[in-house]
Parts: structure tokens; C-alpha cells; sequence
């Protein structure tokens, strides 16, 4: 701690350590600065950062396909798939694709994604809920 100290006079300070004069709150009235090693200072901010993005969890969105006429067998594998991925943390995007005269039944496949986010209560909940775009169906279902 210096204090109030003219610029010149700090700059010369900062050259005579080998150090550099850092403006630290230039809004500041006078403004604030500090004495330091800026490439190290900016080294060790960098290793934080680095350290933080290591630290960080991403959420992968995993998609499973269904279709509108699906067996109770096949529908448990995907359930049990879907929550799998659940526990790991990521979405889980839900679709049904409609092939041919199956456009004319998307109520089916709206059942059928329902039924899936029902038996999904325990896992996750609809983050999305089931929307028509082009041929398929889709919902996106969050972790808990």
C-alpha cells in the first residue's frame, strides 16, 4: 500500500522492480492500480480457468427413437436405456418418426411418448412436451 501517488512516479516504482503498473479499477476516482507481474497474473488466471472448465459437468442430449406402433418388449428396453442415461445426468430426446399413412395416427405417437415420460417420472420430468415437426414427434425429458 502506497497511496495517492502521481503516475510517473508509480510507473518509475513498477520499472525499478521489473514489475508492471496494472490499472486495477480505472473508473475509479483517482484511479486504482496495482504493481505486478502481468504475465503471471495472466498465466494463473488461465490455469484457473482451465481448472473450472475440467471441473464442469456437460449435459450430453442423447436421443432415442421410438415408432408410433411400438411392442411393450422394445418400449422397456428403450425405458430402461432412457433412464440409464437419465442417472448419467444428460437429456433425453424422445422422438417417434411417422412413415407413410402413420401421419394420419400422430395421436398414437403422442400416446406413446406420454406412456414413455410416465414411465420416466422416477428419472427425469418433460422439459419439452411432445411437438409435431415434419414427420416425427419429439419431447425432451430433463434429469431430476
Amino acid at each position: 500500500m502506497v497511496g495517492i501517488v502521481p503516475t510517473k512516479e508509480a510507473q518509475a516504482l513498477a520499472i525499478s522492480k521489473n514489475l508492471d503498473l496494472v490499472k486495477i479499477a480505472p473508473q475509479a476516482e483517482p484511479p486504482v492500480c496495482k504493481i505486478m507481474d502481468y504475465g503471471k497474473y495472466l498465466f494463473e488466471q488461465s490455469k484457473r480457468e482451465k481448472e473450472a472448465r475440467k471441473n464442469q459437468k456437460t449435459i450430453e442430449l442423447k436421443e432415442i427413437r421410438l415408432s408410433s406402433s411400438i411392442d411393450d418388449h422394445d418400449f422397456g428396453f428403450k425405458l430402461k436405456n432412457a433412464s440409464k442415461f437419465l442417472k448419467d445426468g444428460n437429456k433425453v430426446k424422445v422422438s417417434v418418426r411417422f412413415r407413410g399413412r402413420e401421419m394420419n395416427y400422430t395421436r398414437m405417437g403422442e400416446s406413446v411418448l406420454l406412456k414413455f415420460a410416465e414411465g420416466l417420472a422416477e428419472y427425469g420430468a418433460a422439459d419439452k412436451a411432445p411437438k409435431l415437426e415434419g414427420k416425427s414427434m419429439s419431447m425432451i425429458i430433463a434429469p431430476k
